[in-house]
């Protein structure tokens, strides 16, 4: 048959036809950055109105839910971040609060003693709140800056290790870092560091929740992601292909506590108030609960797991309230909640998929066609 034709029907295809066009969403169609700057505004404008519609709503006790809220989204910084160090890296890290501190100290530190008397010498109005945002964000990211740095100081040597011993030493720097802070009479000391100025609100934390959560995303389906969940599934499989572990580790580390750090900074200038003892070891492994009960490896059981172990607690007091007693009963119900949950599902609420990846329904297991049944009887 000339010219490439064949018979209808029978497999066999025009060669000289052009494919089929492959129908795309109009915005496949304009330039990444574009799309990206698009989906950037529009992100930017919910929070804008969902920050303040929260202000307006007619409940009462708005505030309080309107903390516990803010207090989620900080929480879904730092479960994101380590599970990019846990999750998606294979390492186990217990100092994730040790970074927080240094972020949030940092961060408090620049405000309280260079940032706030300067801003305070402009009028109350439009270029005092542009200039409060600004050195806002200045301060949240040098706080981060500082806590990478760290990360890159404690990680260098020590991530050669790996597993427990991993463990006791990240366990230790986060002790040290507060310990640290206990003896620095500049930033309080025991007694804490006061006067910090409220400019952090529901707008800066969710808005660094949603860049945490893109970072993670674009990270994994990255080259360096990729070298990520090679190290997590075998170590030495990767070496042995080349991979050098110990930098990637690092740089695990490195990203992981910068936004550690971050979350820091937008703790300390929502509380308004940073003590030692906000940032012990029991910090450290309430992130570490989040990470492992959300699924090790995925970015949106982080997310989940965040919102409802920051939520559970609040939650709980309706029981200590029920049962008429002084003693709080919500930690034991907490600690056995836990603990059936990982008894029944090890591998967390999602393991290593995501949300959508769990609730969607596959297209290609619909049946489609009476012979696609799996009937006996069918016949061709």
């Amino acid at each position: 048959m000339a010219g490439g034709q064949r018979v209808a029907g029978s497999g066999w295809e025009n060669r000289d036809a052009p494919p089929p066009a492959t129908r795309h969403p109009p915005s496949a169609r304009l330039p990444w950055w574009l799309r990206d700057l698009i989906y950037a505004a529009v992100f930017i404008a919910i929070l804008i109105g969902a920050s303040y519609g929260l202000d307006r709503i007619p409940i009462g006790g708005i505030a309080y839910y309107r903390r516990i809220i803010v207090l989620m989204g900080i929480n879904i910084i730092l479960a994101v971040s380590l599970n990019i160090i846990n999750g998606h890296a294979g390492q186990f890290s217990l100092g994730h609060a040790g970074f927080m501190a240094i972020g949030a100290y940092f961060a408090a530190f620049l405000t309280v003693f260079y940032f706030a008397p300067y801003v305070n010498k402009f009028p109350e109005g439009t270029e005092q709140w542009l200039l409060q945002n600004g050195l806002l964000l200045v301060a949240v990211l040098l706080g981060g800056a500082l806590a990478a740095l760290a990360g890159y100081i404690v990680g260098l040597p020590s991530l050669r290790l790996r597993g427990d011993y991993l463990a006791i030493v990240t366990l230790g720097f986060g002790e040290i870092i507060r310990v640290f802070i206990l003896n620095i009479n500049k930033i309080g000391a025991a007694r804490g560091l006061s006067g910090i100025p409220n400019w952090a609100d529901f707008f800066w934390v969710y808005l660094f929740c949603g860049i945490t959560i893109l970072i993670s995303w674009r990270l994994v389906r990255s080259s360096v992601g990729r070298a990520f969940l090679a190290i997590r599934e075998d170590q030495i499989a990767a070496e042995a292909m080349g991979v050098d572990t110990t930098k990637y580790k690092v740089k695990a580390f490195i990203i992981g506590s910068f936004l550690a750090g971050v979350a820091g900074g937008l703790f300390a200038h929502y509380m308004m108030y940073l003590n030692p003892e906000m940032f012990r070891f029991l910090k450290s492994f309430e992130v570490v609960v989040m990470v492992v009960l959300g699924g090790l490896g995925s970015i949106s059981g982080s997310v989940v797991a965040a919102i409802i172990l920051t939520f559970l607690p609040e939650g709980l007091r309706e029981v200590k309230d029920f049962l008429h007693t002084n003693k709080d009963p919500r930690m034991v119900i907490y600690s056995i909640l836990l603990i059936v949950l990982m008894l029944t599902r090890p591998q967390g609420l999602l393991g290593r998929r995501e949300l959508w990846q769990v609730l969607a329904r596959r297209k290609d297991t619909i049946p489609t066609d009476e012979r696609d049944q799996g009937d006996a009887t069918d016949r061709p």
